[in-house]
């Protein structure tokens, strides 16, 4: 989520919070399966002027989701990403997990869930200065569901950032995808990422 440099650093410090312990194998216990697929570039919310561009598919957890959600409290479960970027201020990221049964992964789906519906809060709580408000933007039929939900901060010295983020689990497996610009509610392409949302968990196999 890009609230300008300083500010993203000292809220995403701030705002790594426990989560409720879900009990799980280690990664390395679940079953064999191919790899989830990663969204495309052109798979993203359209941007008006600039183009998207596609990392690599990278191991571990991504630092860009540790605004409102982390691996605390969550077994060592493998995690793999994929960054995107546009020319201006936009970016995105999406990450997998793949837990060990069908089970797990709808737990760890709600964990995350809750982490996200949360982190308005915690964010206010943990970070004098700095204004944060959620919204539920509702349940996709996509695969075993997927949630969308939108998080805008407002900090004293005037940076204003939105973010777009959901979970949605196909089986096993887990998604979480994030997109984040300069801005506020208005700013944010709700039907595009509800799109984007589908696509990656229609995707991932």
């Amino acid at each position: 989520m890009p609230i300008r440099t300083s500010a993203l650093t000292a809220l995403t410090i701030a705002a790594l919070a426990a989560g409720t312990v879900l009990t799980a194998p280690a990664a390395g216990a679940a079953p064999k399966t191919a790899a989830p697929r990663f969204l495309s570039a052109s798979q993203l919310p359209p941007h008006p002027t600039s183009s998207w561009t596609a990392g690599p598919v990278t191991g571990g957890f991504p630092e860009e989701l540790g605004l409102c959600v982390s691996t605390e409290g969550v077994p060592a479960y493998e995690y793999r990403h994929r960054e995107f970027r546009t020319e201006l201020d936009t970016s995105a990221v999406q990450l997998t997990v793949v837990a060990g049964t069908a089970a797990q992964a709808e737990a760890l789906a709600k964990h995350y869930d809750d982490l996200i519906r949360t982190c308005a809060d915690r964010i206010e709580e943990s970070s004098p200065g700095v204004e944060a408000e959620g919204r539920d933007y509702g349940r996709l039929p996509v695969e075993e569901g997927a949630r969308v939900r939108g998080l805008h901060t407002e900090t004293s010295w005037g940076a204003t950032d939105i973010a777009l983020l959901s979970v949605g689990r196909d089986g096993r497996t887990v998604t979480v995808v994030q997109w984040g610009q300069m801005g506020d509610f208005g700013d944010a392409p709700v039907a595009a990422f509800k799109k984007t949302t589908t696509t990656a968990v229609d995707k991932l196999y």
